[in-house]
């Protein structure tokens, strides 16, 4: 069967990442979006188009489908159409969305899902990471760190004496771990970064030419490109009471449905020593905040 990924999404809903990138350019895994759904669709034995031939099967590039949908959608025929708990397209199979909009729905799976929200991404990561089993070393292992896990090490990376890496993690090129920090799976960092003394981070997309040189704590978040972490920032991620977070948007209190999500920080932005950051908290590009800070609400430009 044919397959067109399409334009969708709402970048607004997914700031302050989308704040400076399209959201097919939003890294997964050191990998964009469109990237790796196109290769999932490859590898479901479907054949990527960029115009319509009918009977297509389309994918708005904000759809996530699981690899057991996916080989679902292979075997039904025109017209067929997957929507969401809300009613909203993830796929359909037709001429066009139009022809397809009084056809019987086809249920999706829990691990299928629109990509709405900056939390969303963390989700997809887990997806994909969780299938990674093989370690590929391209750069360079201190004696004295320990694997305990699936690393992937990108050229003219280092790993200092001390590191300590458990799960799934994925490292890019020229970047520099350590000495003595703990990263857990699954966590992506991206090239040119680096990880210092007394660090740990857990579970968090990482991006290009961040810097969290000491003394800090990274948990469940999504750190945009060119951040820096001043020594001994720490963003919470887990409520007293146990329920899941919520995160403002546009206006509104919505519920994340996760128990365990940090902060999301757009590019550029800088944390002054000691920033304590509230979970589901966001700061959009450029923002800076003083030593001491307690983010309780959301920071925008």
């Amino acid at each position: 069967m044919n397959a067109i990924l399409m334009n969708g999404g709402s970048s607004e809903t997914c700031e302050p990442v989308t704040s400076t990138r399209p959201l097919a350019a939003c890294p997964i895994a050191n990998r964009s979006l469109a990237e790796i759904q196109k290769e999932r669709l490859a590898a479901a034995g479907y054949s990527l188009l960029d115009e319509e031939t009918g009977n297509d099967l389309f994918i708005p590039e904000n759809a996530w489908l699981s690899d057991a949908l996916l080989r679902k959608l292979g075997q039904l025929k025109a017209p067929s159409a997957i929507r969401d708990g809300d009613g909203a397209l993830l796929a359909w199979i037709g001429e066009s969305a139009q022809a397809v909009l009084k056809a019987n729905p086809v249920t999706p799976d829990s691990a299928s899902f629109l990509i709405r929200y900056p939390w969303d991404l963390l989700a997809v990561q887990e997806q994909v990471m969780g299938d990674l089993t093989e370690s590929r070393i391209e750069g360079d292992i201190s004696p004295a760190a320990t694997l305990a896990g699936t690393l992937i090490l990108g050229k003219g990376s280092r790993i200092l004496p001390g590191v300590y890496l458990e799960g799934t993690v994925i490292i890019g090129t020229n970047c520099k771990i350590g000495p003595n920090c703990y990263i857990r799976g699954s966590t992506s960092i991206g090239n040119d970064s680096h990880i210092g003394q007394a660090v740990e981070i857990k579970n968090s997309i990482i991006m290009d030419h961040v810097s969290m040189g000491h003394l800090s704590y990274c948990g469940d978040s999504v750190i945009g490109s060119r951040v820096n972490f001043g020594a001994g920032t720490i963003t919470a991620n887990f409520r007293h009471d146990g329920k899941t977070h919520r995160s403002m948007i546009r206006g509104q209190l919505l519920d994340t449905g996760r128990r365990k999500f940090g902060a999301v920080l757009g590019d550029h932005v800088h944390t002054g020593i000691h920033t304590s950051l509230y979970p589901g908290r966001k700061l959009w590009p450029h923002v800076s905040t003083l030593p001491g800070a307690v983010v309780k609400h959301d920071i925008p430009a």
